[in-house]
C-alpha cells in the first residue's frame, strides 16, 4: 500500500527527499506505536527501501554576490532583514535560527544558539561590530530581536541578478558561510561544530573548496616520481 501511496506522490511532482521525509515518519509512527504495546506486528516499512537521491551541488555566493544582496537588503522596506541575513552569513546559523534571536543569547563576543534542529546548543564568535549592533537593538514584545521578515528577504533576491535552485533561498547564507570558511583555509572539523552537525558525513558536502582537499592525489600518485620518456 504504502508502495503504491509513493508513486502517487512521484506522479504529484514530489521529490525524493520529500518523499523518504514522509516514509520515515510513518516508520516513527509504527516504532511508536510498538513501543506503548498497540502495535505488536513488525513495523511494515522497516524493510521498504529508500529511494535513491543524487546528490546535488550546494550553491553559494560569490563575494560580488554577497555585496549586492546586502545593498539590497538594506533598501528594503524590512528594518530587521539585512541584520538577520548578516547574522546568518557571519555564523552559519539557519534562518530559523537568526530570526529567534534574544539579547541574551547575544553576550561575550559570541552568540549562543538555542532550540536548534539537533536540539543541541552551539556557542559561535562575531564581530564586536556585529556585537554592538544586536545588543543596541530594541527587543520586539515577544522578547525577540527580529520580527519575521522571510518574505522580504525573498524579495529582495528578486531584486538581484542572484538565481539559485528551488529550495536554496535563504539557506544559501548558510551554505555560503560555510563555503568561503573552507574556501579560506578553515577546518572541517571546526566548521562541523560551528554548524551543529551531528555527523561529519554533512560537513564533508564542503570539504572539496578546501585549498588542501586531496591535494595527496597531485603528491602522491604513483606517476608524481617518475620521469616519463
Amino acid at each position: 500500500m504504502f508502495s503504491r501511496y509513493r508513486t502517487e506522490l512521484s506522479e504529484m511532482g514530489l521529490t525524493a527527499s520529500a518523499i523518504n521525509r514522509e516514509q520515515a515518519y510513518l516508520r516513527g509512527v509504527f516504532n511508536e506505536l510498538r513501543r506503548h504495546g498497540l502495535w505488536n506486528k513488525p513495523n511494515p516499512l522497516s524493510t521498504v527501501r529508500r529511494l535513491k537521491v543524487d546528490e546535488r551541488e550546494l550553491s553559494f555566493l560569490t563575494e560580488a554576490q554577497i555585496k549586492e544582496l546586502l545593498d539590497a537588503l538594506k533598501n528594503s522596506e524590512s528594518q530587521d532583514v539585512h541584520l538577520v541575513a548578516r547574522v546568518c552569513l557571519s555564523t552559519g546559523a539557519r534562518w530559523s535560527e537568526a530570526v529567534r534571536l534574544r539579547k541574551h543569547q547575544v553576550k561575550n563576543g559570541r552568540i549562543d544558539f538555542t532550540g536548534t534542529k539537533n536540539g543541541k546548543n552551539r556557542a559561535v564568535p562575531i564581530s564586536r561590530d556585529l556585537e554592538a549592533e544586536l545588543l543596541v537593538k530594541l527587543e520586539k514584545p515577544d522578547g525577540r530581536l527580529f520580527g519575521d521578515c522571510m518574505k522580504a528577504f525573498r524579495l529582495a533576491l528578486k531584486k538581484t541578478s542572484i538565481r539559485l535552485p528551488r529550495g536554496q533561498a535563504t539557506h544559501v547564507l548558510r551554505h555560503t558561510f560555510a563555503s568561503h570558511f573552507m574556501m579560506n583555509g578553515g577546518n572541517i572539523l571546526t566548521l562541523q561544530r560551528i554548524l551543529g552537525h551531528q555527523s561529519l558525513t554533512m560537513t564533508m558536502r564542503y570539504a572539496h573548496l578546501s585549498p588542501e582537499h586531496l591535494e595527496g592525489a597531485r603528491k602522491f600518485n604513483p606517476l608524481s616520481r617518475l620521469t616519463l620518456g
